[in-house]
């Protein structure tokens, strides 16, 4: 009964601090731009750059490219990619994307190398597309039949617009100027414009109660509960409440709780974007540039959402809450089983395996990035740990290779997508590619000489490719 009850906490405690730390100024806004996708934007202009019948050297690094400038984590991406490959995109360059946002955004690297060293960065960052492409590649082969289907099925919505309206692409620009505005660690979103503080006596004592609450320990990835993050969380649950009234028949017109549901989003959004701290007898609150960003960005979408035909914005929020209701219940079950088998889980174990470069050390540590999922860039501190406590590097890259991609809870939810095969074969081949990654750069570091390391990289993208021209002499056979 007491690993029990320890397990629940630790469920309980990570969904808490998920909650409130993350699903607010990153999830919400690409729920929303996964909406305007899905409903503003022309079947034809995804599929131009990104489609089935887009050419390999175009739909591919263009997918990789968008990827690299998004600073999102893998729960964040799912619903973009559910946005572009319901619009049309093929699934090969939709999983590129996928793959590639998380673990190969700029931010990303940028922190990599400043933490880790360049030496870090820049074999993440040759992987990561390399790789990227070729495990899109191959999902397009595999799957080459259920990408046709779906290109025949895919949602014609809008489809017969020749280009995509103003307000549709004010409206997506100034979607992603939120997303960037809350997401970004730089500055001048840092930097402090003024504070004041608010008489309170009791923020102070509920911050103590809520670390007693919930595990707060930076150097493991433990984030705990802020008092902003539990403030964040009501307005959460006030969210749902209200959006199902409002959201759930929106197509038919708009009623009092759709705007209650916008209202208490944007408010949310709005405190996320403080800094709330508490202090003896009072607590201070901080007006930064993310603040001020996050609140012009807001602006920006209701002039430009005021200006779309009552059709387009309502087919707009109701894609955009359809997306809500298929991800999200997903996500709160993965990231609550996710916190209770970090209870089991203790970080000496991996080190303790993943001291040397071994298949088995790389896949420990492709295994520790599934089940042990830190939100975006919390990973790299995680690994500088790892590292200082004796982790090989082959391994560590590894884990920063797989962890952006397969935590369990992004797993669930890109099942709901693209179906359980699909995502197995994904989950498959991420690991795969990751482990192969690990030895590769642990074996460089090693002192392994650039001959055999080729040779054996060779190897492997000729054993890579024998199966590519495999499954696709099997794909021409079967459409002969």
């Amino acid at each position: 009964m007491e690993l029990l009850l320890k397990l629940i906490n630790g469920g309980a405690g990570s969904l808490a601090a998920y909650l409130a730390a993350h699903v607010l100024l990153c999830l919400l806004p690409a729920f929303f731009i996964a909406g305007a996708m899905a409903a503003l934007i022309p079947k034809a202009s995804i599929t131009r750059w990104l489609g089935r019948h887009a050419p390999a050297r175009v739909s591919y690094p263009a997918a990789a490219l968008a990827g690299s400038l998004i600073a999102v984590c893998s729960c964040t991406v799912v619903p973009l990619f559910a946005g572009i490959y319901r619009k049309g995109a093929g699934i090969g360059p939709a999983i590129t994307f996928l793959f590639f946002a998380p673990a190969g955004n700029i931010l990303a690297l940028a922190y990599t190398g400043n933490i880790l060293g360049a030496d870090f960065a820049i074999a993440r960052l040759l992987l990561c597309l390399l790789f990227g492409i070729g495990i899109g590649l191959l999902m397009a082969t595999i799957f080459w039949q259920d990408d046709l289907a779906h290109d025949a099925q895919s949602d014609a919505l809008f489809a017969e617009q020749a280009s995509v309206s103003g307000p549709a692409l004010g409206l997506l620009l100034a979607l992603l100027a939120l997303l960037i505005a809350g997401t970004l660690r730089l500055w001048p979103l840092t930097t402090e414009l003024f504070s004041i503080d608010v008489p309170l006596a009791w923020a102070q004592a509920w911050q103590a109660t809520l670390f007693s609450w919930v595990p707060f320990d930076p150097a493991r990835g433990e984030e705990g509960v802020s008092f902003q993050g539990s403030l964040l969380i009501v307005l959460l649950l006030l969210i749902a409440a209200t959006a199902r009234r409002g959201l759930d028949n929106i197509t038919e017109g708009a009623n009092r709780w759709t705007w209650i549901a916008l209202g208490l989003t944007t408010t949310t959004l709005l405190v996320a974007a403080l800094r709330l701290t508490p202090a003896p007898g009072v607590l201070t609150i901080t007006l930064t540039g993310r603040a001020l960003g996050v609140a012009l960005s807001l602006l920006a979408v209701w002039q430009f959402a005021r200006r779309l035909p009552a059709d387009d914005w309502r087919a707009w929020l109701w894609e955009a809450w359809r997306f809500v209701k298929q991800i999200f219940v997903l996500l709160v079950v993965g990231v609550f089983i996710v916190g209770m088998l970090r209870q089991l889980i203790r970080p000496e174990w991996i080190e303790s395996l993943a001291g040397s470069n071994s298949v088995l050390a790389n896949a420990v540590a492709v295994g520790f990035g599934v089940f042990m999922y830190f939100p975006t860039l919390v990973e790299v501190p995680v690994a500088r740990m790892f590292l200082d406590l004796g982790m090989h590097p082959g391994p560590l890259l590894a884990y920063l290779m797989a962890d952006p991609e397969l935590s369990l809870q992004s797993m669930l939810m890109v099942a709901a997508i693209v179906g359980r095969i699909k995502t197995a074969a994904y989950v498959g081949l991420v690991a795969s590619f990751s482990i192969v990654a690990g030895l590769l750069y642990g074996a460089w570091v090693d002192g392994t000489d650039w001959l055999h390391l080729a040779g054996g990289l060779l190897a492997w993208l000729a054993a890579v490719t024998a199966l590519y021209m495999l499954i696709s002499r099997q794909r021409r056979r079967i459409a002969n």
